[in-house]
């Protein structure tokens, strides 16, 4: 259904969690394979789209991490992702774009790479293009390593360079904290510093029966990429130590490349005390108390 004259459209475009994160090989381009199993938490950027005259496209950004976007908005990967959509859907049709940043950038939890697949559902109906499940996903693919998975939202196995996706099971409802010392850590200088570290078999994934199990599958595990991000950014070890410390903290780990760390609790009421212990010690860093989503983000008309 196309949206009604003058409706503004909008969509979460929410942070991405790396449960593990296994590097298993590098192919002969010199893109890595991964295996990762994801969750996306109820925090989230949010993209706002609608139509423009002209055929104009235009993207503004606001919120309280917009001015850690470098460079002009028409460099960022939203309008990248605008500009391949219009262009695989040859349509002629504009769009004025909002983008609220609410998550730190190059903090490891897929900001960019959400509001990049945001755009790409939003425009899907704002300019009414068919068959959008395979065209976005081909666009997503060609953007970078975790728009495949953003695209979804849902919880999710990813091998290859990301562009092989598979849902899984619905994830114990728990309690989640993630907190990060403000300090963007690039994810090509990452790899950069983990060259000639050994490759993870591929392992798979069970479905947890609870949450006792999922923190204990998750510890049996690990993030390929956290020592070599703890040499560009030592405050990593700051943060996960800080989280280790909180009463109830059953797993802390570095999310991605970094340097957003995440702490998982057996509810609600834990990871939100937690949050404010660590908020009250290092008054300086992002944290927040949250949960996994466990579907989709929605599209609705806003305000």
């Amino acid at each position: 259904m196309a949206p009604a004259e003058g409706e503004v459209l909008a969509l979460d475009a929410p942070a991405k969690v790396n449960l593990f994160l296994h590097v298993t090989g590098r192919r002969e381009d010199g893109y890595h394979l991964l295996e990762s199993v994801v969750a996306f938490t109820e925090v989230c950027d949010r993209l706002y789209a609608e139509p423009a005259d002209g055929g104009q496209l235009s993207l503004t950004v606001d919120g309280p991490f917009a001015r850690d976007i470098a460079g002009n908005a028409s460099d960022n990967l939203v309008f990248r992702a605008a500009q391949r959509l219009r262009s695989a859907a040859r349509t002629a049709s504009g769009a004025s774009l909002r983008l609220e940043k609410n998550l730190p950038v190059a903090a490891g939890i897929g900001g960019g790479s959400a509001d990049a697949a945001a755009a790409l559902r939003l425009l899907a109906r704002l300019w009414q293009v068919p068959r959008a499940d395979e065209t976005l996903s081909a666009i997503a693919a060609e953007l970078g390593a975790d728009v495949p998975v953003c695209l979804r939202s849902v919880p999710a196995r990813f091998t290859g360079v990301g562009e092989v996706v598979e849902p899984v099971a619905p994830l114990p409802v728990c309690g989640v904290v993630l907190a990060n010392a403000r300090q963007p850590v690039p994810t090509p200088a990452v790899f950069a510093a983990r060259a000639g570290a050994p490759f993870s078999p591929v392992l798979g994934w069970r479905p947890p029966s609870d949450f006792d199990d999922f923190a204990a599958r998750l510890a049996a595990l690990g993030n390929d990429l956290a020592e070599a991000a703890r040499r560009i950014s030592p405050a990593i070890g700051d943060v996960i130590g800080a989280l280790s410390e909180t009463a109830g903290c059953r797993l802390a780990r570095l999310s991605g490349s970094g340097g957003t760390c995440f702490g998982l609790y057996a509810d609600a009421a834990a990871a939100a005390a937690a949050a404010d212990t660590v908020a009250a010690a290092h008054p300086d860093w992002w944290v927040v108390s949250t949960a996994f989503r466990t579907a989709a983000s929605s599209r609705f008309k806003a305000a």
